[in-house]
Parts: C-alpha cells; sequence; structure tokens
C-alpha cells in the first residue's frame, strides 16, 4: 500500500506522531560546499510541509550552524504543528573540549544555541549525535531528563551509540524513572546493512524507533557511479564523490547491489533512489529514514518512494544482493533453532 506524508507513525514508545519520511536538513546552507542556498532551502522546506510532512531533522554543527538558522526562519509561522530534531556532542568551538562530547556542560550549551539558533523555546526531539567512549551513561540521562523537566526538551533520543550501551540507557532510564529514549538514528541502507545485526532488534525491543540516516549510502544507491569510478583518482575537493571515496562506499560489491536496485527500478518504472528508499522505508523495524535532498528536483524524486509497492519476488532479490552474514551468535542461535524444529523439540513460534 502506497503512503504519503501525512500518513504518520508512531516514533517508538511515544505517542509523538512523525511523517514516514524526515526531511534532513544537513544540505541547509553551503558552509561545506554542496549544500543548497537559502531559497532552494526554503523551496524544500514549503514542498515537504505542504506534503503533510512533518519532521524535520538537523544537528547543532551542520553547515556550521545555518541548517538551525534557516529553519528557524523557515518555522516561524508553523512551529507548533512540526517536530523539530537536532543533536548535540560534536565540537563547537576548536579547541575547547567542552565546548563537545556527552557530559553534562556539553549538553546545556549545545542545547541553549541550538534554541536560539532555532527561534524556538522548546526542542521537539534531541539526539546524542556521537558516543564519545567517556562520559558515565548516568550523566547523559539525568542531563537529558533536566532538559525535559525544564521544558526545553520533549522527547530524548541517541545516535551512532553501540547497542550494548543504547540498552543499558534504557534500562537504567526505566529504572530511575528518568526519560527513556525514544529513537535510534544509525546508517542503514540497502548497502549497510549491519544494523540487522544488533541495533534494529535491540531498538524493537527497548522501545526506539529507528530513524535511518544515508538511506541511499551517500548517493550511490542513486545509481550515478559506474565502475570507472572505482579507478579513479579523487581530487582533494569536497564532493560527495570524494567523500564516498574516503568512506569506502564505493566498491564492486556495493555497485553490484546498486545493478539490482536498476533492474528494479527499470521494472516499476522508477528511479533507482526511490527504490533504494522504498527497500528502508517498508522496512517494519524502520520508523522513518532521512531523506538528504540537495535541490527541489531531487526532493520530488525522493517523495516518490512513498509509492513505490515491491513484488514478492522483487524483494527477495533486493535482500539477497546485499544480505550480510549476520556472524555469532545470530547465525549459530539460527541454525540451533532449525535443527530443533526439524527434530520437533520445539513448537513454540518466535516472537515477531
Amino acid at each position: 500500500m502506497s503512503l504519503t506524508l501525512d500518513t504518520y507513525r508512531l516514533l517508538g514508545r511515544s505517542g509523538l506522531r512523525v511523517s514516514p519520511l524526515a526531511l534532513g536538513a544537513a544540505t541547509f546552507g553551503t558552509e561545506w560546499g554542496w549544500g543548497a542556498g537559502k531559497d532552494d532551502a526554503r523551496k524544500l522546506f514549503d514542498t515537504y510541509v505542504e506534503r503533510g510532512g512533518n519532521f524535520i531533522d538537523t544537528a547543532n554543527t551542520y553547515t556550521d550552524g545555518s541548517s538551525e538558522r534557516l529553519l528557524g526562519e523557515f518555522t516561524r509561522d508553523n512551529r507548533e504543528s512540526l517536530v523539530l530534531a537536532t543533536k548535540y556532542t560534536t565540537l563547537r568551538r576548536p579547541g575547547d573540549p567542552n565546548s563537545g562530547g556527552g557530559q553534562r556542560k556539553s549538553l546545556f550549551a549545545s542545547v541553549e544555541a541550538s534554541l536560539r539558533r532555532l527561534n524556538t523555546d522548546y526542542i521537539d526531539l534531541l539526539y546524542l549525535h556521537l558516543w564519545d567512549f567517556t562520559t558515565p551513561v548516568e550523566e547523559i540521562l539525568r542531563g537529558m531528563d533536566d532538559l525535559v523537566r525544564q521544558g526545553k526538551l520533549l522527547y530524548v533520543a541517541v545516535s551512532n551509540a553501540p547497542a550494548w550501551e543504547i540498552s543499558r540507557m534504557q534500562a537504567i532510564a526505566d529504572l530511575r524513572g528518568w526519560s527513556p529514549l525514544v529513537a535510534l538514528q544509525i546508517e542503514y541502507n540497502l548497502i549497510e546493512r549491519t544494523g540487522e545485526r544488533d541495533l534494529i532488534p535491540m531498538a524493537r525491543e527497548m522501545g526506539l524507533g529507528v530513524v535511518p540516516w544515508s538511506p541511499l549510502a551517500g548517493g550511490v544507491l542513486t545509481g550515478k557511479y559506474s565502475r570507472d569510478d572505482l579507478t579513479a583518482v579523487p581530487s582533494e575537493d569536497g564532493t560527495r564523490k570524494n567523500f564516498n571515496f574516503a568512506l569506502g562506499t564505493l566498491t564492486e560489491r556495493n555497485l553490484a547491489i546498486v545493478d539490482v536496485v536498476k533492474e528494479v527500478a527499470a521494472e516499476l518504472g522508477r528511479t533507482p533512489a526511490q527504490i533504494g528508499l522504498a527497500w528502508t522505508l517498508r522496512n517494519p523495524g524502520v520508523t522513518a529514514p532521512v531523506i538528504g535532498a540537495r535541490t527541489p528536483a531531487q526532493l520530488e524524486d525522493n517523495l516518490g518512494a512513498l509509492e513505490v509497492e515491491f513484488t514478492g519476488s522483487q524483494l527477495t532479490r533486493l535482500d539477497e544482493a546485499s544480505a550480510i552474514d549476520l556472524g555469532f551468535p545470530h547465525e549459530m542461535l539460527s541454525r540451533a533453532t532449525m535443527l530443533a524444529l526439524t527434530r520437533g523439540d520445539m513448537t513454540i513460534e518466535p516472537r515477531r
């Protein structure tokens, strides 16, 4: 069944309603060399909201703060109807160790700065952006809960952290009556599926809605790269292509996955980008992928993913082309379960 931006979903174990595609605002501003200027950013925002979208994603240091500043201007007339999500922990002032990280000082200062840039008195959803392997989880959770009690945050979440730390945080929050985590941001797409090992199952069990970033793998799943790009010599400019080179996203394996994406796209009369997004969007463990369009045309194309309907065989081909080894203990437990079922030793159906 096709979706629309106003086919709202609940975010984790909260009552917060969000669109099935979140508008990523990391492209709002040109400071990083590849974003959208103010006029195009305004068109992106207006198009998304006019179509019923309500879930906007940014961070305190995206485009050196321009992303939040532009959103503060764009949301002046409809702030209450939107769900604004931002993040903290990335370094805000080079040379100042306390201007980044998960600690209380960084948290409070970052939130105050975000409130000013966003021109609002509350943030709907705040993510811990990057795990620093330093700050005690109790300090993070208590600081977040204090800001919720002050009315500056409504909900709290986490991004880019180990599954075992997140589950520990959620257990502590529950036991101490602190604000629980309601969302998890991870990189997840047809090329990067390792979140299926622990992060996504953990999120479903612990009540966190999964909000994938880079659902098109930095543009690789749009089909714009070829095998020639594998041997090309990267330049030093700040293009997406060179960013993908640095991340190791341009590989033979990944382009083979893109080949299958293109085949399915041709069969359905869709673009590769729509196929990549639709696959992620329809995963039962996913709440809302974050789309990062740079131009109005890219956004329109991305929104077309809401209308994609796969056949069973098409989904199987996409899944098989991009499958990963789940590793231990998942593979072993799966084999043991199947063996027990075959012997008739187990008749209980696993919880879904």
